[in-house]
Order: structure tokens, then C-alpha cells, then sequence
């Protein structure tokens, strides 16, 4: 089982371990709910260095980027981070990632960890007409998150640089823990906050975490396992690779049109995207609530007019909101806020309906 540099601090913090797509990582410390309201209300602190992350520079880094993803890779400058997916010809999700613009023709990209070698194996091949280097670094690579309303005041103490100068989805250089880092505003959680990455050994490493948790609290800040990190992102509404997009949803189906950038020139998936558009879908994922009594879970059947139409991708009670959620995709018929489905929940069916996404948003 692979292990991130992070891991010995687990092991201090007693964090409950499970093997997550061959990696060994906590599940949760004290809970999935306290850890959960913690983010929402101080803070919380996360090891996701098992993201991936790879390299793309040369000549022609801006078009073999532009090429393989669907938002406009020519509006980013140095400093700046956009989201976006990694599309097949098809229109639908190789993966979903962040790109990094570090300076021109340079760029950093951070993907999902189950898909890091096939995201690469993908890229390489795909880009292979263009002028461009393309390296995994994802060993390389320890990232932290700091998320939460006090999530700038705990990072504020290991670093000398202004944070409230780097805005949402920007970037910059420098020390965090006298450590060399690079240092976003972005973050899976629908908080402020940001996202550590440094290239350090094992004991650093989890030096850095036992030294953010030490301090974290005198303000109520926690470390925060996988549990609540999935939990987190299902309230502020964000999808979640192999659940909520995948390579069988288009962008548009998956309601992700404000990543897709069709007129910026040709790139994978443009003209199955183009018709779609013009012809207008015929599904789109939505957020639900149950009606009745109970909790929708990933993979429970749902039903339209008495029909099986399809399974939820995500679903959960919400900790925060204190009530059950969840996405499904639907017939575009029935996709307006308001409309109720079925969900088969133990053998049963129960009362479930549209409702706006993303269900939780944060007090700027």
C-alpha cells in the first residue's frame, strides 16, 4: 500500500486508516461530523498528497493543454488556477483537475489520485503532435490543505508572506514553516482556504502536520480524515470523479457548462459538445433532498414515473445542513427545482426532489 510523507503523523493523531485506492490514509480522527462542523466553523486540516500532479512545459504547452481540456487555457496568467476537465473525444471526463499557470508555456496540473497514471499515460499520448514535455511529479509532492473560516489565521503563523493578497484561485510562492512551497487559495470543501505544496522527506512532512495541528488548536482548528473531506464537498456541491462525472456524462449532462470553452479552437470532444449544445441534452445531473424519511446512498436505483431511470452518484446526511442530499442524473423533463423522483432505499421507494446546488454556501 502506498504511503504519503504525511503518513507518521496519522499514526501519531490516531487517525483511523483504510486502504483508499491503494493508499493508506485516514478515514476520520475523532469523527465524521465533528470534523466535518469543524471545517465549517474553524477549521480543518487535510493530507491529500496522494493527489496527482503533473508537468506540462515547452513551445507549445498552451496548445497541447488547450487541446486535451475543455475550459480556455489562454485566459489564465501567471498566478492563476482554473478548473476544468480532461475530456475524450466523446465530450465526457478522462478526470476533472486544477491547472496552474506558473509562466508562459508552463503549467502545473493537479488530478485526482485513483486516475494519476492514466491521466499521464493519456496526456502524453494525446499530446504527442505538440512541442511539450510532459512529467509526473506526483512523488515529488506533499500538499496540505487548511480549510475553514480561520484557515488564513492558522496559516498566517508559518508564513511570512501576505495571504490576503492571494485571492480565490490564484497562487503564489514562498515559505510556509520556513519550508519552500507553493501556496493557492483553492480547496474541495466549499470554505476558504488554501492548499500547501512543498517537496520535502517523510519527517518533514509530517512535521509540517503535527506543527499546523499543534497550533491549530487555539482556534478550534482540527485535522480532518477522508470521511468528512467527501462529506465537505457533497454540501458545497462539487463532483466527484467515478461518482458525479465520468467518461459515460458529457460536460454538459454533468452541468459543468461553465468549464467548456467552445470557442476558443479545436480541442477533444469539441464538435460531439457543439451538436449537444445545439440540439440540447436530454439528462443533466441535479441536487435532490429526500421528502420522506431516510438517506439516499451512491448507487441506490432512482426511479421516474414509477420507472428505473438511473442510480444516485452521491449521497449522504448532510452534517452541517442536518438533512439528507444527494445528485442523480435526470431526464432534462425533470430537472426543474421542484420536481420529485423516487429513490429505492432498503426495497422501499421514497419521495426525493430537485433542488438548487450547490446546497451549501459559505458566508463570504
Amino acid at each position: 500500500m502506498k504511503k504519503t510523507k504525511v503518513n507518521k503523523a496519522h499514526y501519531v493523531l490516531k487517525g483511523k486508516m483504510v486502504n483508499f485506492f491503494q493508499w493508506d490514509l485516514p478515514v476520520q480522527y475523532t469523527g465524521i461530523n465533528e470534523e466535518h462542523n469543524a471545517v465549517r466553523t474553524t477549521g480543518g486540516i487535510f493530507d491529500v498528497s496522494h493527489m496527482g500532479e503533473i508537468r506540462c512545459k515547452g513551445p507549445q504547452a498552451l496548445d497541447a493543454v488547450q487541446y486535451v481540456t475543455a475550459n480556455n487555457v489562454a485566459k489564465l496568467n501567471p498566478g492563476r488556477i482554473h478548473y476544468t476537465g480532461l475530456l475524450t473525444e466523446k465530450g465526457c471526463f478522462v478526470d476533472d483537475l486544477l491547472v496552474y499557470m506558473i509562466a508562459e508555456n508552463h503549467y502545473f496540473l493537479v488530478v485526482n489520485a485513483a486516475n494519476t497514471d492514466k491521466d499521464f499515460g493519456y496526456m502524453k499520448e494525446k499530446t504527442n503532435p505538440f512541442d511539450v514535455e510532459i512529467t509526473n511529479e506526483s512523488d515529488d509532492y506533499t500538499q496540505v490543505a487548511i480549510q475553514g473560516p480561520k484557515a488564513e489565521t492558522l496559516l498566517s503563523a508559518f508564513t511570512d508572506i501576505d495571504l490576503t493578497a492571494i485571492t480565490y484561485y490564484h497562487f503564489t510562492f514562498g515559505k510556509v514553516n520556513n519550508i519552500e512551497a507553493l501556496i493557492s487559495r483553492t480547496g474541495y470543501t466549499g470554505e476558504d482556504g488554501f492548499e500547501v505544496y512543498v517537496q520535502v522527506d517523510e519527517e518533514t512532512a509530517s512535521g509540517l502536520f503535527l506543527d499546523l495541528v499543534e497550533k491549530g488548536k487555539e482556534h478550534g482548528i482540527v485535522p480532518v480524515g477522508l470521511g468528512a473531506r467527501d462529506t465537505l464537498r457533497l454540501e458545497a456541491g462539487m463532483a466527484l470523479y467515478g461518482n458525479d462525472i465520468d467518461d459515460s456524462h458529457t460536460v454538459l449532462e454533468a452541468d459543468l457548462g461553465w468549464i467548456l470553452k467552445l470557442k476558443k479552437g479545436d480541442f477533444l470532444g469539441r464538435d460531439v459538445l457543439l451538436k449537444q449544445k445545439e440540439e440540447g441534452i436530454k439528462r443533466k445531473l441535479v441536487g435532490f433532498e429526500l421528502v420522506d424519511r431516510g438517506v439516499a446512498r451512491h448507487g441506490y436505483p432512482v426511479y421516474v414515473d414509477g420507472s428505473e431511470y438511473s442510480t444516485v452518484t452521491s449521497g449522504t446526511f448532510a452534517p452541517f445542513l442536518n438533512k439528507p442530499i444527494g445528485m442523480a442524473y435526470l431526464p432534462i423533463e425533470k430537472c426543474e427545482i421542484g420536481t420529485e423522483f423516487e429513490i429505492g432505499i432498503r426495497g422501499k421507494r421514497v419521495k426525493a426532489k430537485v433542488v438548487e446546488t450547490p446546497f451549501y454556501k459559505r458566508n463570504k
